[in-house]
């Protein structure tokens, strides 16, 4: 298609594709992650490098927000009234791309299928009207939340592709705060929280990471920002 996506047929389908990719492909990792100098062996990437709440396969990336969530720190949250909900992203190879462009605006996304069931709608926006928080965890659940939320602020529920690009100035609809990782310079996510809690205090944020020897990037340390 271009320089850094291609387009490919395959003579299988159905489980029979699905167990040749789980054989001979890779977990696809960001460009920073050098397999050739890591600690980490393929399978070892391939078992940390994902949540332990994913379920449908399709994405490019892992959330890599929801790392810092083990299966008994949320059944602790859960116990002190947490409510988890879920949605879908698959995320696609522009999250790793940087802004090129000159006026932030005229940054295309790539398009990604996004999917939010009726029942999580539903529920979402019944915390909305009681005046719940809704904290999202990643960068990838604030754009599926915000893809489908209407002008009055409600929840949709449905399937489609989303291009959508969140920079300063962005007014959001649904999230009430982000739970992230450290992002790359000039990246689309470093805008998306700077969207959020305002470019100096990002930037502020940052200078105290690297002095105090925070971890960025999919295995580091996370923000929480309201």
């Amino acid at each position: 298609v271009d320089d850094s996506v291609w387009q490919v047929r395959f003579d299988k389908s159905g489980k029979k594709l699905e167990e040749l990719i789980d054989q001979l492909g890779q977990v696809p990792t960001p460009p920073y992650i050098k397999l050739d100098r890591s600690d980490l062996s393929a399978s070892q990437v391939k078992s940390r490098y994902q949540t332990v709440y994913a379920e449908d396969r399709g994405s490019v990336a892992a959330p890599t927000a929801g790392f810092h969530f083990t299966e008994e720190l949320i059944a602790k949250l859960k116990k002190q009234g947490i409510q988890f909900e879920y949605v879908t992203l698959h995320v696609g190879l522009g999250t790793f791309e940087e802004v090129r462009t000159e006026e932030i605006e005229k940054h295309q996304m790539h398009s990604e299928l996004a999917m939010i069931d009726k029942e999580t709608a539903l529920r979402l926006n019944q915390a909305k009207k009681e005046d719940r928080r809704i904290i999202a965890v990643g960068t990838t659940t604030v754009r599926t939340l915000e893809s489908f939320a209407d002008h009055q602020g409600n929840l949709q529920a449905g399937s489609k592709w989303t291009d959508i690009f969140i920079y300063p100035g962005y007014q959001f609809k649904i999230i009430d705060g982000l739970i992230t990782n450290f992002h790359l310079p000039k990246s689309s996510l470093i805008m998306l929280v700077s969207a959020l809690a305002g470019q100096d205090l990002i930037l502020k944020a940052y200078q105290e990471a690297v002095k105090q020897e925070y971890r960025f990037y999919s295995f580091g340390d996370a923000m929480f920002i309201k």
